[in-house]
């Protein structure tokens, strides 16, 4: 639109306002949502137009009253948009207070945070590279280091929850064609895979009966039969039930050249870790477990010999967004001035900088997810549905091969107290009461 016929339509609304204010506007005008309400109605004497190339016209008004001067923007049109046009209601829902009952989670995950984490997501937000952002950035990356028990230059929390650290790792380790042996036990090594074909990488599968773990003998024949790049393995099988060792599995993995993947979402914080000392490759967990803050900022760290793999791509990495070189680089973690990637999560980073710090002055070993077999004849669902309703206690049923089979409790971080235990306990055992009573 010219600035001549933005200017035209910018006096025709301007008229229309001030019979607005003096109550003598008429229905002639379809789009008086986009102009002020009652609430706004001030005389008006201030008429603001702009053009561009793109044909859009934007049209403020600045309304004056005895008290204060206020700027509105009343409305952006475009020569090519419809002139009947006019903005929906408001949805019904967002005039409602949020409903955000308490609750005791007692499933797999998330846990309940941490107060102090609590309030360190209200806090005022900061810019992405602000220097005081940034020196979270740096307590938070020392806070992971200290989880992983490593000295890994690139340590650093990827923007979203375990999958997004998960599919981090996938497109920065393999190319196209690449191989990777996935050990499955349970469903984390079937969304590994998953991510492995997707990016077009060849996922080689050894499996084992969801509950229970792989040997080093086990691994190995992978290892010989499939020559892979990548070998992945989930420490805490958070639907299993289980804890694989990891002892002498990296010195394994580097015998055949290839690089070893953990997923300690479920697990890191709860269990024994020694990123460095067991020859790990790639680490990366979750925020939302033992940690005890929100499901978002997830940590990662690659060695050296992942990155030497990572440099040494032929290809780009297919990810802008989860490429670790530029993450490295906005974390902090290289020699070169920060660069921006992306809008970090400002408030999901002092979330997690205080779930690291509270574990690290309050570190115990947790029992993370433990599965308890449903007894025969009992309705899983209704045992945890009776749980929820009477007591606001959460209990997770099981998933894939366990479905319906086991119950999954999981004690860790902030729960991990013996009054959360016995709570958890006798409103288990209550609950199967009333469930046999009825049955």
């Amino acid at each position: 639109m010219t600035r001549p016929m933005c200017a035209k339509l910018g006096r025709r609304l301007l008229n229309h306002f001030r019979a607005i204010s003096t109550g003598q506007a008429t229905n002639s005008c379809s789009r008086s949502t986009a102009l002020p309400t009652t609430h706004h109605r001030q005389h008006v004497n201030c008429l603001t137009t702009s053009g561009s190339n793109n044909g859009i016209c934007r049209i403020s008004f600045c309304s004056r009253s005895r008290s204060s001067i206020r700027q509105v923007q009343v409305a952006s049109f475009s020569s090519s948009a419809s002139m009947s046009a006019s903005v929906s209601e408001p949805p019904a829902c967002l005039s409602e207070p949020i409903n955000v009952p308490s609750k005791l989670l007692m499933g797999p995950g998330p846990s309940n945070a941490h107060p102090r984490v609590l309030a360190a997501g209200a806090l005022p937000l900061l810019g992405h590279l602000h220097t005081e952002f940034t020196k979270i950035m740096d307590d938070t990356k020392a806070g992971i280091q200290y989880v992983f028990q490593t000295q890994n230059e690139w340590t650093f929390a990827v923007s979203g929850t375990g999958h997004a650290a998960m599919e981090a790792a996938v497109v920065n380790l393999l190319e196209a064609d690449d191989v990777a042996l996935v050990c499955q036990n349970g469903v984390w090594g079937v969304r590994l895979a998953d991510m492995v074909e997707r990016n077009g990488s060849i996922a080689k599968k050894i499996t084992k009966p969801w509950g229970e773990v792989f040997s080093l003998e086990e691994i190995e024949e992978g290892l010989k039969e499939h020559k892979p790049k990548i070998v992945f393995v989930t420490y805490g099988e958070s639907s299993g039930g289980t804890a694989q060792p990891l002892e002498g599995l990296g010195d394994l993995c580097h015998k055949y050249d290839a690089l070893l993947l953990v997923d300690s979402v479920a697990i890191v914080g709860g269990a024994p870790m020694f990123m460095d000392a067991w020859n790990i490759d790639v680490l990366y967990a979750g925020a939302q477990k033992v940690l005890s803050a929100p499901p978002a900022a997830s940590p990662i760290s690659f060695n050296q010999r992942a990155r030497d793999a990572i440099a040494s791509r032929k290809t780009r990495v297919r990810s802008f967004y989860f490429d670790a070189a530029e993450l490295a680089n906005y974390w902090g973690c290289d020699e070169g001035p920060r660069r921006y990637h992306h809008t970090g999560m400002i408030s999901s980073v002092y979330a997690l900088r205080e779930g690291l710090a509270h574990f690290a002055e309050t570190s115990v070993r947790n029992p993370c997810v433990t599965t308890i077999k449903v007894p025969e004849g009992v309705d899983w669902k209704k045992v945890i549905e009776y749980a929820m309703k009477n007591h606001k206690l959460e209990i997770a049923g099981g998933l894939g091969e366990l479905a319906g089979k086991v119950w999954r409790i999981g004690i860790m971080g902030y729960n991990c107290t013996p009054e959360n235990v016995n709570r958890t306990l006798a409103v288990l055992q209550e609950a199967l009461k009333e469930h046999w009573k009825k049955n």
